[in-house]
């Protein structure tokens, strides 16, 4: 997807091990024209990291007959791993690399964006209702410019006890996906039946997030809402997931602490504003709308961040979306808050 809006954050005191921070969403809309709106939990102010997860977008179920559905035509990603999950509808992914793939839902499909790749996203004509999540992952400083990629893996529903999981990213309950990270992570889906309570043994070294869907549910005792996240810092080996009266679905995202700061703008994860500047007229040059006095920017270790092209999806019918304009102010560097 691409993401229209960025912000900030501000360093604050991290949870102690012991406690649920919980998140809000906010609206945001996404796709151009004909904007969809999505309820955002990551990034926010308080908390730009869960792991390498650095991007959570959640959004329906939308009637597709008002809202127009998903339609979002080419854009750029760089320094990142893009995560689509659906639990209604379907969605079409064409991107640069030459992968072409439908979505469909309780099917991970992961694409690498490395070095530079652009995408588009459109339900299919037959999907009345859309509902979904879009995930992002910051990819480590080593391996930032690897070449692009994606990769398919729809992962057994695994009975617990009261309830059942899907894990599509790292290992959780005897459950392990076969798809690569280029950091230790976990992604998983759980549903539990009203009353349920689990029990989920997890990595201590890990931070989590429990993105809940539908219904409400508690962890470790405290309360998280429909739309709401919520996190728990490392230290924790087990997490207590409560459902209440009602049938709850949540999404499960982990992992080792990125200890790295990221640059995150619209749709580009670098390290410093020069560099993200660099991709953003990289893009614009391909797709026609070069700016005046365009800058090069040297990554560290990498090479000029202009090194490689994005390339167009093959036969696409729309034209490709250009970059906002960057803020006036110089774009800071994201990070988790230190105690």
């Amino acid at each position: 997807m691409s993401n229209l809006e960025s912000n900030a954050p501000e360093l604050l005191c991290p949870s102690s091990p012991g406690t649920v921070e919980v998140l809000s969403p906010r609206l945001v809309p996404l796709g151009g024209p004909r904007a969809m709106t999505v309820r955002r939990t990551l990034p926010q102010r308080q908390r730009s990291l869960i792991g390498a997860w650095c991007f959570v977008d959640h959004y329906g179920p939308d009637d597709v007959a008002s809202s127009g559905g998903m339609v979002v035509p080419p854009h750029p990603h760089t320094g990142l791993q893009t995560v689509s999950w659906l639990f209604t509808g379907e969605v079409d992914h064409a991107d640069s690399a030459g992968y072409r793939a439908r979505v469909r839902p309780g099917e991970l499909n992961l694409m690498t964006a490395g070095r530079g790749i652009s995408h588009s996203e459109y339900s299919t004509p037959e999907t009345t209702v859309l509902h979904g999540a879009q995930l992002w992952v910051a990819l480590p400083s080593s391996d930032r410019f690897t070449d692009p990629g994606f990769e398919s893996y729809r992962p057994p529903a695994l009975p617990l006890d009261g309830g059942t999981v899907r894990v599509f990213l790292g290992s959780l309950a005897g459950s392990t996906s076969p798809v690569r990270t280029f950091t230790p992570l976990l992604g998983a889906e759980l549903l539990l039946d009203p009353g349920a309570v689990v029990a989920l043994a997890v990595d201590p070294a890990f931070e989590h997030g429990l993105l809940v869907d539908a219904g409400a549910v508690t962890v470790n005792g405290h309360a998280v809402d429909s739309a709401q996240l919520g996190y728990a810092g490392p230290g924790h080996d087990v997490l207590a997931v409560a459902a209440g009266d009602e049938p709850a679905r949540l999404l499960l995202l982990g992992g080792t602490p990125l200890g790295e700061s990221i640059v995150m703008w619209w749709n580009f994860v670098g390290r410093t504003h020069d560099e993200v500047v660099a991709f953003r007229n990289r893009w614009q040059a391909e797709i026609g709308v070069r700016p005046a006095g365009a800058a090069t920017a040297v990554v560290p270790g990498g090479g000029p961040a202009t090194h490689a092209s994005f390339g167009l999806p093959d036969g696409d019918p729309h034209h490709p979306l250009p970059a906002p304009v960057l803020p006036t102010v110089r774009l800071r560097p994201r990070e988790n808050p230190r105690g």
